[in-house]
């Protein structure tokens, strides 16, 4: 059998572009003080990753789950080849398990956090709002 494990996107802290680790950090701690366990579980994506992504829910099945064409995401960033993504997923844990439900309470206060400590989030957009999202200001 094969043993070619399909590469996930990171979610490392350390994939994260210099400015965006900074604030990411500052929101978790500004989550943990407010009772919040947050997990980040997307940081960099490799334009592969995000070309299978796009293609779900157009030349595969599913629901459309992003706009970004490959090397368009604000996941795909690199600094000299080293990923360096200028945004990140996350989701809330409450009693450990993700809470996806954009009415939880929850996705409310981390939104504020996130802009608070000079974010954009995706859960304040007009079009395509994405919950989980979060990105640098450029």
């Amino acid at each position: 059998g094969s043993r070619e494990r399909k590469k996930m996107a990171s979610r490392s802290l350390n994939d994260l572009h210099p400015r965006l680790k900074e604030r990411a950090l500052a929101f978790l701690d500004r989550c943990r003080m407010e009772g919040i366990d947050v997990l980040i579980y997307c940081t960099y994506r490799s334009n592969k990753e995000q070309a299978e992504l796009y293609e779900q829910g157009r030349s595969r099945g599913g629901k459309i789950v992003t706009y970004a064409k490959p090397g368009r995401s604000m996941h795909n960033f690199t600094i000299d080849g080293r990923p360096a993504a200028k945004a990140f997923d996350c989701v809330p844990l409450i009693n450990g398990k993700p809470e996806w439900s954009a009415k939880h309470p929850a996705w409310q206060k981390i939104g504020k956090i996130g802009t608070e400590v000079g974010l954009m989030w995706a859960g304040n957009w007009a079009r395509f709002r994405e919950y989980p999202h979060f990105q640098l200001i450029d």
